[in-house]
């Protein structure tokens, strides 16, 4: 089994950590079908409730691993093969019911904010710094950054990232809309395990599959979000966790009122 990204398991908790430290995480091609096989994995397995994707090292993701790239001998068919692999596992959490929050310390670049963006909550350092850095080596977005990335901070915003060599802070990512929250990097790892645990320990398939209408409406009809909307709330209301909630909310409300 590969190592150059790490599974473990807590429970219902699973962590997902990049684990090439001396590569600023890049991803390379045998790392690209590793995230392929995890995001498969993990994503079918329904005793996992929520993840936590992570990095080893002082950086969360340099993009993808163009040393590999330009030492190789790959093609430009190679580097198209290996951006459909890793798009699959990208593509399987994003659509997925598993609830993702993303611990950022250190530099996020490139294919690494497509990466980031995969997760539905990001706790980041107050050191983290994120550039797009594709066009200075002549390349072009990849890993979901063309859609992922106006997605959350807005078309204007992300073209400002991507057609400039521009650097963003911390604080800047937090008002742009980047990251969900800012925080001392001491407490970066416990407040995306506290996230995860909130999840896990509430409506844990009632947030999953909030996340998952939120992160699959765009790309349908207003009518067809709609449709899933509808399924959704009956299929949850249906299980016996939707049903006891239900209850101790009415009994609740009933006692208020009386």
């Amino acid at each position: 089994m590969s190592d150059s990204i790490l599974v473990t398991r807590d429970g219902a908790l699973a962590r997902v950590t990049f684990n090439r430290p001396a590569s600023l995480n890049a991803m390379g091609f045998e790392m690209g079908r590793r995230w392929r096989d995890v995001a498969h994995e993990l994503t079918s397995d329904d005793s996992v409730g929520a993840v936590i994707l992570d990095a080893a090292g002082p950086a969360f993701c340099a993009g993808g691993d163009v040393l590999e790239m330009a030492t190789s001998g790959a093609s430009g068919a190679d580097v198209t093969g290996a951006a459909h692999t890793i798009h699959d596992g990208i593509r399987t959490f994003v659509e997925s019911d598993k609830p993702i929050v993303a611990a950022v310390q250190g530099a996020v670049a490139g294919g690494g904010l497509g990466l980031m963006l995969t997760a539905d909550y990001i706790v980041a350092s107050e050191q983290s710094r994120f550039v797009s850095k594709y066009a200075n080596i002549g390349l072009t977005p990849d890993l979901g950054v063309s859609t992922l990335l106006p997605a959350a901070v807005g078309q204007r915003r992300a073209l400002q990232l991507l057609l400039q060599d521009l650097t963003i802070d911390a604080e800047t990512a937090l008002d742009w809309g980047l990251v969900t929250e800012v925080v001392p990097s001491a407490e970066v790892a416990p407040r995306a395990e506290a996230v995860a645990r909130f999840w896990l320990d509430n409506a844990t398939g009632a947030f999953g599959q909030a996340k998952r209408l939120v992160r699959t409406g765009g790309g349908r009809s207003f009518a067809e979000n709609l449709d899933d909307e509808a399924a959704s709330i009956g299929a949850r209301f249906d299980t016996d966790d939707a049903r006891a909630r239900v209850a101790a909310f009415a009994a609740a409300s009933a006692k208020s009122r009386s």
